[in-house]
Protein backbone atom coordinates (compact mmCIF):
# COMPACT_ATOMS: atom_id res chain seq x y z
CA UNK A 1 0.00 0.00 0.00
CA UNK A 2 1.36 3.64 -0.90
CA UNK A 3 1.95 6.10 1.47
CA UNK A 4 0.26 9.04 1.38
CA UNK A 5 1.03 12.72 1.71
CA UNK A 6 -0.47 15.98 1.91
CA UNK A 7 1.13 18.91 -0.18
CA UNK A 8 -0.63 22.34 0.61
CA UNK A 9 -0.25 24.96 -2.10
CA UNK A 10 0.67 22.23 -4.41
CA UNK A 11 -0.01 24.34 -7.56
CA UNK A 12 2.91 26.65 -7.41
CA UNK A 13 6.45 25.99 -8.76
CA UNK A 14 7.77 24.61 -5.69
CA UNK A 15 4.51 23.18 -4.71
CA UNK A 16 4.34 21.26 -8.25
CA UNK A 17 7.68 20.38 -7.88
CA UNK A 18 7.15 18.91 -4.34
CA UNK A 19 3.95 16.36 -5.72
CA UNK A 20 6.05 15.46 -8.70
CA UNK A 21 9.16 14.09 -6.60
CA UNK A 22 6.77 12.46 -4.01
CA UNK A 23 5.02 11.00 -6.59
CA UNK A 24 8.16 9.32 -8.29
CA UNK A 25 8.99 7.81 -4.09
CA UNK A 26 6.18 6.17 -4.45
CA UNK A 27 3.73 8.34 -2.26
CA UNK A 28 0.10 8.77 -3.21
CA UNK A 29 -0.09 12.73 -3.54
CA UNK A 30 -3.54 15.18 -2.28
CA UNK A 31 -2.76 18.03 -3.84
CA UNK A 32 -4.32 20.95 -2.20
CA UNK A 33 -5.27 24.00 -4.09
CA UNK A 34 -7.41 27.22 -3.40
CA UNK A 35 -7.80 29.40 -6.47
CA UNK A 36 -5.87 27.15 -9.14
CA UNK A 37 -8.14 24.58 -9.82
CA UNK A 38 -7.50 23.99 -13.32
CA UNK A 39 -3.56 23.62 -12.68
CA UNK A 40 -4.18 21.16 -9.09
CA UNK A 41 -6.75 18.72 -11.57
CA UNK A 42 -4.13 18.80 -14.28
CA UNK A 43 -1.18 18.03 -11.90
CA UNK A 44 -3.56 15.40 -10.19
CA UNK A 45 -4.09 13.79 -13.28
CA UNK A 46 -0.49 13.41 -14.48
CA UNK A 47 0.48 12.17 -10.82
CA UNK A 48 -2.76 9.98 -10.40
CA UNK A 49 -3.12 11.76 -7.20
CA UNK A 50 -6.56 14.10 -5.94
CA UNK A 51 -6.63 17.52 -6.29
CA UNK A 52 -8.88 18.88 -3.01
CA UNK A 53 -9.81 22.67 -2.34
CA UNK A 54 -9.24 23.95 1.14
CA UNK A 55 -8.13 27.22 2.31
CA UNK A 56 -5.60 26.41 4.87
CA UNK A 57 -6.10 29.69 7.30
CA UNK A 58 -9.65 28.79 7.97
CA UNK A 59 -8.95 26.25 10.73
CA UNK A 60 -12.77 24.57 10.15
CA UNK A 61 -11.97 24.19 6.31
CA UNK A 62 -8.99 22.69 7.39
CA UNK A 63 -10.21 19.97 9.87
CA UNK A 64 -13.68 19.25 7.41
CA UNK A 65 -11.22 18.55 4.87
CA UNK A 66 -8.72 16.22 6.27
CA UNK A 67 -11.17 13.94 7.61
CA UNK A 68 -13.27 13.97 4.27
CA UNK A 69 -9.25 13.21 2.64
CA UNK A 70 -8.62 10.22 5.44
CA UNK A 71 -12.37 8.63 5.27
CA UNK A 72 -11.84 8.23 1.60
CA UNK A 73 -7.83 7.79 1.32
CA UNK A 74 -6.64 6.43 4.69
CA UNK A 75 -4.19 8.22 7.18
CA UNK A 76 -1.66 10.50 6.17
CA UNK A 77 1.76 9.48 6.99
CA UNK A 78 3.26 12.91 5.59
CA UNK A 79 2.29 16.61 5.62
CA UNK A 80 4.40 18.98 3.60
CA UNK A 81 3.30 22.62 4.92
CA UNK A 82 4.25 24.87 1.62
CA UNK A 83 1.32 27.13 0.97
CA UNK A 84 2.38 30.61 1.48
CA UNK A 85 1.97 33.93 -0.10
CA UNK A 86 4.32 37.05 0.00
CA UNK A 87 3.96 40.77 -0.34
CA UNK A 88 6.65 43.59 -0.98
CA UNK A 89 5.75 46.93 0.95
CA UNK A 90 7.87 49.09 3.91
CA UNK A 91 6.25 47.61 7.15
CA UNK A 92 4.60 51.17 8.06
CA UNK A 93 2.55 51.41 5.24
CA UNK A 94 1.77 47.56 3.99
CA UNK A 95 -1.91 47.45 4.27
CA UNK A 96 -3.60 45.86 7.40
CA UNK A 97 -5.62 43.02 5.42
CA UNK A 98 -2.33 41.90 3.53
CA UNK A 99 -0.39 42.19 6.78
CA UNK A 100 -2.86 39.16 8.28
CA UNK A 101 -3.40 37.31 5.15
CA UNK A 102 0.66 36.88 5.08
CA UNK A 103 0.31 35.53 8.70
CA UNK A 104 -2.69 33.38 8.36
CA UNK A 105 -1.84 31.82 5.96
CA UNK A 106 1.73 31.12 6.22
CA UNK A 107 1.96 30.78 9.80
CA UNK A 108 -1.42 29.62 10.61
CA UNK A 109 -2.32 27.41 7.69
CA UNK A 110 1.04 25.95 8.99
CA UNK A 111 -0.84 25.52 12.69
CA UNK A 112 -3.92 24.82 11.33
CA UNK A 113 -2.81 21.94 8.72
CA UNK A 114 -0.72 19.99 11.71
CA UNK A 115 -3.21 19.89 14.38
CA UNK A 116 -5.84 18.52 12.04
CA UNK A 117 -3.60 15.27 10.89
CA UNK A 118 -1.48 15.54 13.89
CA UNK A 119 -3.80 13.14 16.00
CA UNK A 120 -3.90 10.49 13.36
CA UNK A 121 0.26 10.26 13.21
CA UNK A 122 0.15 10.29 17.14
CA UNK A 123 -2.19 7.02 17.12
CA UNK A 124 -0.34 5.26 14.96
CA UNK A 125 3.23 6.59 16.37
CA UNK A 126 4.47 7.39 12.82
CA UNK A 127 4.11 10.12 10.55
CA UNK A 128 6.17 13.17 9.30
CA UNK A 129 5.44 16.92 8.88
CA UNK A 130 8.02 19.14 6.84
CA UNK A 131 7.36 22.48 6.44
CA UNK A 132 8.56 25.64 4.19
CA UNK A 133 10.15 28.55 5.46
CA UNK A 134 12.65 30.60 3.82
CA UNK A 135 16.02 32.45 3.86
CA UNK A 136 14.46 35.48 4.78
CA UNK A 137 12.71 33.49 8.35
CA UNK A 138 16.45 33.09 9.18
CA UNK A 139 17.73 36.64 8.33
CA UNK A 140 14.99 38.64 7.71
CA UNK A 141 14.03 41.15 4.51
CA UNK A 142 13.46 44.78 4.63
CA UNK A 143 10.40 45.55 2.44
CA UNK A 144 9.37 41.71 3.79
CA UNK A 145 9.17 42.07 7.16
CA UNK A 146 5.49 40.45 7.58
CA UNK A 147 6.66 37.88 5.29
CA UNK A 148 10.16 37.28 7.10
CA UNK A 149 8.04 37.01 10.80
CA UNK A 150 5.59 34.24 9.43
CA UNK A 151 8.32 32.21 7.80
CA UNK A 152 10.61 32.90 11.05
CA UNK A 153 7.74 31.41 13.15
CA UNK A 154 7.71 28.73 10.73
CA UNK A 155 10.90 27.80 11.96
CA UNK A 156 10.37 28.36 15.76
CA UNK A 157 7.15 26.28 15.34
CA UNK A 158 8.89 23.54 13.69
CA UNK A 159 11.61 23.21 16.63
CA UNK A 160 9.31 23.07 19.01
CA UNK A 161 6.90 20.76 17.67
CA UNK A 162 9.41 18.72 16.96
CA UNK A 163 10.33 17.97 20.62
CA UNK A 164 6.78 17.85 21.45
CA UNK A 165 5.66 14.80 18.83
CA UNK A 166 9.15 12.85 18.92
CA UNK A 167 7.97 10.46 21.85
CA UNK A 168 4.97 9.90 19.64
CA UNK A 169 7.87 8.88 16.24
CA UNK A 170 7.16 12.22 15.01
CA UNK A 171 9.72 14.04 13.06
CA UNK A 172 9.23 17.39 12.11
CA UNK A 173 11.80 19.25 9.96
CA UNK A 174 11.85 22.68 8.01
CA UNK A 175 13.21 23.02 4.25
CA UNK A 176 14.49 26.89 4.17
CA UNK A 177 14.76 27.75 0.39
CA UNK A 178 16.63 30.70 -1.18
CA UNK A 179 16.07 32.87 -3.81
CA UNK A 180 14.18 30.29 -6.02
CA UNK A 181 13.05 30.92 -9.72
CA UNK A 182 9.47 30.66 -9.81
CA UNK A 183 7.03 32.43 -11.67
CA UNK A 184 6.32 34.83 -8.05
CA UNK A 185 10.14 35.52 -8.66
CA UNK A 186 10.26 36.62 -12.67
CA UNK A 187 8.70 40.10 -11.28
CA UNK A 188 11.97 41.60 -11.21
CA UNK A 189 13.83 43.02 -14.01
CA UNK A 190 17.05 40.89 -15.81
CA UNK A 191 18.94 44.09 -13.73
CA UNK A 192 17.97 43.00 -10.47
CA UNK A 193 17.57 39.41 -11.04
CA UNK A 194 21.80 39.92 -12.15
CA UNK A 195 22.08 41.82 -9.21
CA UNK A 196 20.52 39.03 -6.81
CA UNK A 197 22.80 36.29 -8.55
CA UNK A 198 25.75 38.13 -7.70
CA UNK A 199 24.96 37.70 -3.98
CA UNK A 200 24.77 33.85 -4.54
CA UNK A 201 27.98 32.31 -3.57
CA UNK A 202 27.06 29.48 -6.07
CA UNK A 203 26.81 31.72 -9.01
CA UNK A 204 23.35 30.59 -9.65
CA UNK A 205 19.50 30.23 -8.88
CA UNK A 206 17.81 27.39 -7.28
CA UNK A 207 14.98 25.92 -8.91
CA UNK A 208 11.87 24.07 -7.81
CA UNK A 209 13.58 20.56 -7.86
CA UNK A 210 16.08 21.76 -5.77
CA UNK A 211 13.63 22.30 -2.73
CA UNK A 212 11.51 19.29 -3.74
CA UNK A 213 15.18 17.11 -3.37
CA UNK A 214 15.60 18.15 0.17
CA UNK A 215 11.72 17.60 1.02
CA UNK A 216 12.35 13.85 -0.61
CA UNK A 217 15.19 13.30 1.59
CA UNK A 218 13.37 14.72 4.91
CA UNK A 219 10.60 12.40 4.30
CA UNK A 220 12.70 8.99 3.70
CA UNK A 221 14.28 6.61 5.65
CA UNK A 222 17.87 8.18 5.11
CA UNK A 223 16.52 11.03 7.72
CA UNK A 224 15.04 8.64 10.40
CA UNK A 225 17.29 10.24 13.04
CA UNK A 226 16.68 13.82 11.82
CA UNK A 227 14.11 16.24 13.56
CA UNK A 228 13.71 19.79 14.38
CA UNK A 229 16.23 20.93 11.55
CA UNK A 230 16.13 23.49 9.25
CA UNK A 231 17.51 22.28 5.98
CA UNK A 232 18.58 25.15 4.11
CA UNK A 233 18.93 25.10 0.19
CA UNK A 234 19.76 28.81 -0.84
CA UNK A 235 23.19 28.55 -3.05
CA UNK A 236 25.30 29.71 -0.08
CA UNK A 237 23.14 33.04 0.12
CA UNK A 238 22.67 32.85 3.96
CA UNK A 239 25.05 30.25 5.86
Amino acid sequence: MKKKAVVTGGTGGIGQAICRRLANEGYYLIVNYFNSEEKAMKLAEEINGRAVKFDVSDVDSVNIKFMEITGLNGDIDLLVNNAGISEIDLFTTIPRNKSENIMSINLGGTLNCSRAVLPSMIRRKTGCIINISSMWGQVGASCEVDYSASKAGIIGFTKALAKEVAPSGIRVNCVSPGFIMTEMNRRFTDEELESIKEEIPLGFFGAPEHVADAVAFLSSDKAEYITGQVLAVNGGMVI
